[in-house]
């Protein structure tokens, strides 16, 4: 019998009734949407005039002002980025569009996440003053800076925020903020990733500009801002930010662009490396495939590979920097491999898997372990026990550093946050938001923290179902698993974090079955009529020899359209499945 870590149960969502909201559209496509409590044609309008304007942004109208000001008087602007993909996507997007507008200078630096931690730390203010800057931008980190930002103020730096995480109870005393997650802020996406705060901030800053003359004054084109949205969209996928209508936009644009043969050859490079068309790419791509191989610089290295990556102009040195960046990925997955294993050692010797129904909050450390890669670890168990985890790490001097994984309905951030005013003398320090957070804390802790995390989730999961779930969109018949339901509803994103892509499900039978690549499951199935044979992929099984006798699966899939040599055909992307 196939081996089945922890079964899981198939839920179907309600099927909604058609209502006549898209009459436009294709049955299918209707009930997709209808359950994603979509109720007007107006949330599928996917081009730039419907992003809300950035003056709803309180803070922007000044930070735009400093912005001019060091422009004009050709100041030294600093960005200081965050090490994931998010944070180089934001670096380059402001060097990039800063330099356009007319500034003279525009450099960045990224903290070495072993050396200074996350975010303007009083350290990297000492770094960045060797660069003697007029002015530091922040991009994707900043609202907890409040130390990092005083020292700034007091070497006569301008200190200008840009991010999209969650504030504290105390703001920085920078000059200005942008911020949608700001008290009191009026934007209507609070789920902008760092790189659509960047995005935003230049299309006010533009704005300004044009109306002052500038461009004509300063004998420079005006830029369009749409030439960056691939850099935009990548940076939003790869932060797995809820992808509600204005970031559907922002990446619906740039996958366009990026199809078109519009993108950055940085971005072109890295889903080649990783066997991906740009001209067919999907929302996934960027965030299965160029996402982590850009965040590997920053796992192992220096993000400042990647954010040179993303800058460059020349195809063939992009496509030397991707290969790097594929290679310290494939070293990423093997630090990672024994991380899991040494990790579910762990589990079994605890007993936990069994007793997974007794368990809230799961802590997990190991001595040997590289504080690159918890983060991806805390995901991976997360995963496999549908509870919120946080893998740890030794940092030196005693210290720890955590990275937290939640479930849909904890808060993550705001756990951490309830036992940081309990236990003031716990966290030395935390951030995040929903899903994903950090935190630092010294070791001798470590079993006191692991209990309270643990009581403080049980709070957060009062009358949740905590059984593993996936939610299925129903069964398709013979006649929807085709080629041009796939390509409709592929079309039909971008699908991601908030706005989940279609899951179907049903009863198979198996005629043909094949392993691929060591970890893939290739097979071969009739049509719910019989009529057809239909292709089959899933990917990392667990024992995949174990499934090779299976004559009938029942399944949990996505209908997605396979390209080899041209030729597309319509497959299914197996997410769960049982005998």
């Amino acid at each position: 019998m196939p081996h089945h870590p922890i079964q899981k149960k198939i839920i179907r969502r309600p099927i909604p009734q058609l209502n006549g909201h898209f009459p436009h559209l294709s049955p299918l496509l209707q009930r997709i949407y209808l359950s994603r409590e979509l109720t007007s044609s107006e949330e599928l309008d996917r081009t730039l005039t419907k992003l809300p304007s950035p003056w709803l942004l309180s803070g922007m109208e000044s930070l735009v002002n400093y912005l001019i000001d060091a422009i004009q008087a050709k100041k030294h602007l600093l960005i200081v980025a965050d090490f994931d993909a998010d944070g180089a996507t934001s670096c380059a997007l402001g060097v990039l569009g800063l330099t356009a507008m007319g500034a003279a200078k525009v450099s960045y630096i990224v903290p070495n996440r072993f050396e200074y931690g996350y975010g303007l730390t009083p350290e990297i203010v000492t770094v960045a003053a060797k660069h003697k800057p007029d002015v530091l931008i922040t991009v994707d980190n900043g609202i907890s800076s409040i130390e990092g930002v005083n020292k700034a103020k007091a070497l006569g730096m301008t200190v200008l925020v840009t991010d999209h995480h969650l504030p504290g109870a105390e703001l920085p005393q920078a000059d200005a903020i942008v911020n949608p997650n700001l008290p009191g802020d009026t934007f209507p996406s609070k789920a902008l990733a760092g790189v659509g705060v960047m995005f935003y901030v230049l299309m006010a800053l533009r704005s300004r500009l044009r109306e002052s003359g500038w461009f004509a004054h300063a004998g420079i084109p005006e830029p369009n801002l749409a030439q960056w949205l691939d850099l935009v969209a990548l940076g939003t996928v790869a932060d797995v930010v809820a992808l509600d209508h204005v970031n559907r936009i922002l990446v619906h644009q740039g996958l366009q662009r990026i199809r078109l043969g519009k993108a950055r050859p940085g971005i072109v490079a890295l889903l080649e490396v990783a066997g991906r068309k740009p001209s067919a790419v999907v929302a996934a791509d960027l965030g299965f495939f160029a996402g982590p191989r850009l965040n590997a610089a920053g796992r192992l290295e220096d993000m400042g590979q990647g954010i040179e990556c993303l800058l460059c102009e020349d195809t063939p040195k992009a496509r030397a920097m991707a290969t790097q960046l594929d290679q310290l990925n494939r070293d990423r997955r093997e630090i990672e491999d024994q991380m899991k294993l040494d990790a579910f050692a762990i589990l079994d010797k605890l007993d936990a898997v069994k007793r997974a129904k007794d368990m809230s909050g799961v802590c997990l450390l190991d001595s040997s372990w590289h504080q690159g890669v918890i983060g991806i670890l805390a995901s991976r168990i997360k995963d496999r026990l549908h509870r919120p985890v946080i893998a740890f790490a030794p940092v030196g001097n005693g210290e720890i550093k955590g990275s937290a994984r939640s479930i849909p309905g904890v808060h993550i951030r705001d756990v951490l946050s309830n036992i940081a005013a309990a236990h003031p003398e716990m966290l030395d320090k935390f951030g995040g938001h929903a899903m994903a957070a950090g935190l630092s804390l010294e070791a001798s802790n470590y079993p006191v923290f692991a209990q309270l995390f643990d009581d403080e989730v049980s709070k957060h999961l009062v009358g949740m179902d905590l059984a593993h779930a996936v939610q299925s969109d129903g069964q398709l018949t013979a006649d929807e698993l085709r080629l041009e339901s796939a390509e409709i509803l592929q079309q039909g994103g971008p699908w991601g974090q908030g706005f989940p892509e279609p899951v179907f499900d049903g009863e198979f039978d198996v005629m043909q079955a094949r392993i691929v690549g060591e970890k893939h499951l290739k097979l071969v199935l009739k049509t719910p009529d019989q009529k057809r044979m239909i292709d089959a992929i899933a990917f990392f099984v667990d024992d995949p020899e174990s499934w090779l006798g299976c004559r009938r699966l029942k399944l949990a899939y996505k209908l997605d359209v396979n390209e080899f040599r041209d030729n597309r055909t319509v497959q299914l992307r197996i997410e769960y499945m049982e005998s």
